[in-house]
Formats: C-alpha cells, sequence, structure tokens
C-alpha cells in the first residue's frame, strides 16, 4: 500500500470526518488518495491554512472529537503555527498533518526545506505550540507514528499533534498494516487517590465560605452536571474562566459568572473573602487573577486552596495548594459527590455566606443595569450583548477573537450551556473566533453559530466568507466595528496619558475613522451583508440572519467610547495597574 493510501485509510478507521487543509506540491500525493475515501472523510479548503488550524480547534470543543489539518511543505505549514498555538493553550486536540520535501532531497536546499540546523527541519518550527511531533521517514513507519500520535492528541489534556510526512512517503509502498488506536477503547480519565477526597471534603466541612472555581477542563470532562450537583449538594458558588462558562447555567443562583479585571463584581469579592477555593480544571492565568495581585480578585496564601488538574505542570504554578489532585476533572466531581453522598446529612446552608453574594449581585445589578436600557447610535456595547443574547437560542454557539469586545463579553454573557462560548483565551489568538465559527457550524449543523468579532480581528482572515459560500457553511458574522484595535488602544490611553498612535483606524487624506464597508464586502463574496448603525436595528438584522439558514455578516457600528467597568486589575509590569472602576481590594488576613 502507498503511504499516502495508508493515511487516508488511517482517517478513515479512526472516524476522522474533515480534513482541513490546503493544497500544495508538497502534499499533492495524499490529496490525490483522499478522493478515494471522500464519502467518509471530507474535504474542506478554506483560504489560508491558519484558518484551517482555527476551524480544527472549534470543532473539536463542540465535538471532543478530533479533525486533522493538512498543510504543504514550507510557508503552507508555516502559516498554521498560530492557530496550532491557540489550541495548544486551550486544550483542543488536532491531528496537524504537514507535509516536506522527499527524504532523497534531504539537506540539498530543495524549494521550501528548512535546513539550517537539520535537515528537513519543520518540526522543530511547531514544536513548542505541539504536544509532539512525529516524522516518519519511511511508509514503514506510519502505522505506529499515526497510532501513537492520534492517542496522544486526545490523551490527558488534549493537544494538537504534529505528523510531519516527506513528499515520498505518501507514493512510496510497503507491505505494512494499521495500528487501531486506543482512543476508542479506553478513557483515560485518571481519579483522585480517595484519601484526597477524604481530605478534600474535610477542608470544605470546616470553610465557612468556600467557592468552587472551574475552568476547560471540566468542559473536557463533559462534567456539567457533575458540577451542577455538586455544586447544589454542598451549596458552593461557581466562579467560571471563559471557557469553564455555562457548565453551570450562568442563570443559576450559585454561578457569579467570571473572574479577573473583565469578570462581574459578584465573582471578584467572592474570590476575595472565600476561605476555601476549590480549583478544578483552571489554571490561574494573569487575567483570571488580576494579575496575581494580592487582594484584587484572590488573596491567597491566606485562602486554602485545593488545585485539582489534569495536567500535574499546573498545580502550583502560579500558587502554591494545601492540597494538591491530579486528576480529570469529571473524575473528581464524581468522587466528590460519592463521598458527600456517603457521609450524608443536610445540605449545608451557608447562610451569612449566600446572603452576602446576594448583596454583591444586587450592588452589581443597580450598578449596570441602567446602562443596558440606554438606544444609541452608534450602538452601546452593553446592547450588543444583550440583544444577541435574546435572539439566540439556549444552544447557539458564539465564538469570540481577542478584542476589548470580548471583554464585554466574558463580564455580562450569560452562557446556558456549556460548548456554546468559545475563546481564544489562552494564546488569544485574532482570526479564531473569525474561522473557528467555521469549523463549529460543521461540528453542530443544526445550532445557530454566530462569531463575534473585532473590526481588526475580521480583516485579518475576511476570507472565511469565501468558504461559507463554496462549502454552504451558514454561519452569521456579527463585526464589532469601532475603528480601532480598541482593546491596545484603551491600554495605550491608560497607560501612556492618553495619547494614541498605531491603535486606531484612519482614512490617509483627512484622518476621519476608516474601515472597508464590511456589508459590502461581504455581498461581494456571496454573503448577505448590513450594515447597523441605530440601536433599534441591531435585533431585527440578527433575527434575519440567523433565520436565514444562509451565510450572513453584520457590520455594527459600537460605541468606541465605552468601556468594560473593571472589577479586578490587571498589570503589564513595570507599568502601574488600574484600579478598579467598581468596588476594589480587600487584603484577607
Amino acid at each position: 500500500m502507498k503511504g499516502g493510501a495508508l493515511i487516508a485509510q488511517f482517517l478513515v478507521q479512526e472516524k476522522i470526518p474533515y480534513v482541513f487543509g490546503i493544497c500544495g506540491h508538497g502534499n499533492v500525493g495524499l490529496l490525490d488518495e483522499l478522493y478515494d475515501v471522500r464519502d467518509q472523510v471530507k474535504l474542506i479548503s478554506p483560504r489560508h491554512e491558519q484558518t484551517a488550524a482555527h476551524m480544527a480547534d472549534a470543532y473539536f470543543r463542540i465535538k471532543h472529537q478530533p479533525v486533522a489539518t493538512l498543510t504543504s511543505c514550507g510557508p503552507g505549514s508555516a502559516n498554521i503555527v498560530m492557530g496550532i498555538a491557540n489550541a495548544l493553550a486551550d486544550s483542543s486536540a488536532i491531528l496537524a498533518l504537514t507535509a516536506n520535501v522527499p527524504t532523497q532531497q534531504f539537506n540539498r536546499g530543495p524549494f521550501q526545506e528548512i535546513n539550517r540546523h537539520f535537515a528537513a527541519d519543520f518540526p522543530s518550527v511547531l514544536k513548542p505550540v505541539v504536544k509532539r511531533s512525529f516524522q516518519p521517514s519511511r511508509v514503514d513507519m506510519l502505522p505506529l507514528a499515526l497510532r501513537q500520535a492520534i492517542d496522544l492528541a486526545v490523551s490527558g489534556r488534549p493537544g494538537p499533534v504534529q505528523v510531519d510526512i516527506p513528499f515520498n512517503v505518501f507514493q512510496e509502498e510497503a507491505d505494512v498494516e494499521l495500528e487501531p488506536s486506543a482512543r476508542f477503547k479506553t478513557r483515560k480519565r485518571p481519579g483522585a487517590d480517595p484519601a484526597d477526597i477524604e481530605q478534600a471534603l474535610a477542608m470544605v466541612d470546616a470553610a465557612e465560605r468556600p467557592a468552587l472555581f472551574i475552568g476547560h477542563g471540566v468542559t473536557l470532562a463533559e462534567a456539567s452536571a457533575e458540577l451542577t450537583e455538586l455544586a447544589e449538594r454542598l451549596n458552593i458558588p461557581v466562579i467560571s474562566s471563559p471557557n469553564g462558562m455555562g457548565c453551570i447555567p450562568m442563570a443559576h443562583p450559585l454561578s457569579l459568572g467570571f473572574i479577573g479585571r473583565n469578570g462581574t463584581f459578584p465573582a471578584n469579592q467572592a474570590g476575595r473573602h472565600t476561605d476555601l477555593v476549590i480549583a478544578v480544571g483552571a489554571r490561574f492565568d494573569d487575567r483570571s487573577s488580576s494579575s496575581w495581585i494580592p487582594g484584587y480578585s484572590w488573596n491567597f496564601p491566606g485562602t486554602k486552596l485545593i488545585h485539582v488538574d489534569i495536567d500535574v505542570d499546573e498545580i502550583g504554578r502560579n500558587y502554591v495548594p494545601d492540597l494538591g489532585i491530579t486528576a480529570d476533572a469529571g473524575s473528581f466531581l464524581r468522587q466528590m459527590l460519592g463521598g458527600a453522598e456517603a457521609a450524608g446529612g443536610e445540605v449545608p446552608a451557608r447562610a451569612a455566606w449566600l446572603a452576602e453574594i446576594e448583596g454583591w449581585r444586587e450592588e452589581w445589578q443597580r450598578f449596570v443595569e441602567p446602562n443596558f436600557e440606554l438606544r444609541t447610535s452608534p450602538l452601546r456595547p452593553e446592547q450588543v450583548v444583550a440583544d444577541i443574547r435574546a435572539v439566540l437560542p439556549d444552544d447557539a454557539i458564539i465564538s469570540l477573537d481577542s478584542g476589548v469586545h470580548h471583554n464585554w463579553f466574558m463580564q455580562f454573557w450569560e452562557a446556558r450551556a456549556p460548548q456554546t462560548m468559545l475563546n481564544a483565551w489562552g494564546f488569544s489568538g485574532m482570526g479564531f473566533g473569525v474561522s473557528g465559527i467555521l469549523g463549529a457550524k460543521l461540528a453542530a449543523p443544526d445550532r445557530p453559530c454566530v462569531a463575534i468579532c473585532g473590526d481588526g480581528g475580521f480583516t485579518m482572515t475576511p476570507h472565511v466568507l469565501c468558504t461559507a459560500v463554496e462549502y454552504n457553511i451558514p454561519c452569521v458574522w456579527v463585526v464589532w466595528n469601532n475603528f480601532a484595535w480598541g482593546a491596545i488602544r484603551d491600554i495605550q490611553y491608560g497607560m501612556f496619558g492618553g495619547r494614541e498612535i498605531g491603535t486606531a483606524f484612519y482614512s490617509g487624506d483627512n484622518q476621519e475613522p476608516y474601515n472597508p464597508d464590511f456589508a459590502a464586502l461581504a455581498r461581494a463574496c456571496g454573503v448577505h451583508g448590513v450594515t447597523v448603525t441605530k440601536s433599534e436595528d441591531f435585533k431585527g438584522a440578527l433575527e434575519e440572519a440567523v433565520a436565514s439558514g444562509k451565510p450572513a455578516l453584520i457590520d455594527v457600528h459600537v460605541d468606541a467610547e465605552v468601556r468594560p467597568p473593571a472589577t479586578g486589575t490587571w498589570q503589564l509590569p513595570p507599568t502601574p495597574f488600574g484600579e478598579p472602576a467598581f468596588g476594589g481590594p480587600v487584603l484577607m488576613e
């Protein structure tokens, strides 16, 4: 069997439904073999390799099943670096198939070889952003490399894995058979030591003001039901990272939302005052920890910490836990539920703690509610968030790029189910929200899929509109148009005396705010496009776009001078950090 045919059969064997990739002279040998399995493995060819990686990332976040990317040697594979890095940071499994030059030409400097330090050295380019790279240089090396790659991608903490394949390996033959992977037969979901569960329950029992802090690990473990049940059984409020949002419905009375600079006031207040945090599948990164400055979001080490993660490297990275547990989030939550049920007893009242939280919630609501009632032109950011929430059903999927619009959604979006809010969180790659929504829609074709993206982020990958039309992928793009790299412009204003350079978009002639006509651009691509500048027009435009069942874009002019009210802080040392706009730090002993 030819190597290319072996790879195609492997994709069929592993039930990988899609390959997202772009042709090149280096991978044409595999493209030809994909033709023979096109009824079982569909090739989707976007207009840029970055988009292919983002699509695969988002597909995994919805289905928790990996797909493959396919890129050619040299620039083609170099274009996926950012998308693969984004997937690694947010724990998305991808089988990244990269092509390379023929082994017969290694180290001769053929077209697109990287060989300064080692022959055909493209794996070194991806090495920092994948779980592992494989480079099978003969056909008989393929079965083992492919099997190990797919198993590694989905086991433990998921992530992208690279298989770098020289061109001749697609065409040469060997008398070999595929090796079946273990991923359909075993679930590598380690549980906690029973003694640790006993200790954790004892720490919860001794606490007066406990709080759960959950992250993407709970989402990946598909442990929403267990989380909600445990929170209710122990009467513990839940703080969520963006990639954990919806694991407990955010309208639930025990859900406090996100924490950090752009978190909610109740979440930050709970973090400041809690005496025990049970962190499950969460990293304590700078944005969810107010840059680790005591009193702004957390008060470690004064506060006790139980830190649970499937990745041992994350435990104690930023805060030393009183109890560290290496375990799958779902396994841990089920063990805690079992232990709590075995212990019996009434559900703890925690009346004083929950009443305090309710008071903070009411304070926050009084502060933010009036702004949701305003109707302006350009639109208030709060109205855009509220109208999208009002239009979309509970199971709709939104994807978000990095940008000031993401800060608003972290603070005010009400996720009602897990895997409905896709964020470029750890690596914060622009283009993820714009491109990833295509992969999300392929994973969930019966659910509305809406990308909310900044004007800057959209213009990085606007070619997604072509892909949506070519492959009939009916997504909706809401372009948050504030004529600037708004998040960075606001940082520049705040840190450097209100001056601005390089962070806003102006026309060259008269220095007026400038952007292309995004709606016209959409129509030129065959996508329904409309511009909204008045508050009363947006909701109807979104309803029409979602109901159409066709690709659509809404260019929404949003007021650039309205900023999310910080309730924590964030610092870029050595510059000073800002104080919260609402609430303030609380240092606990």
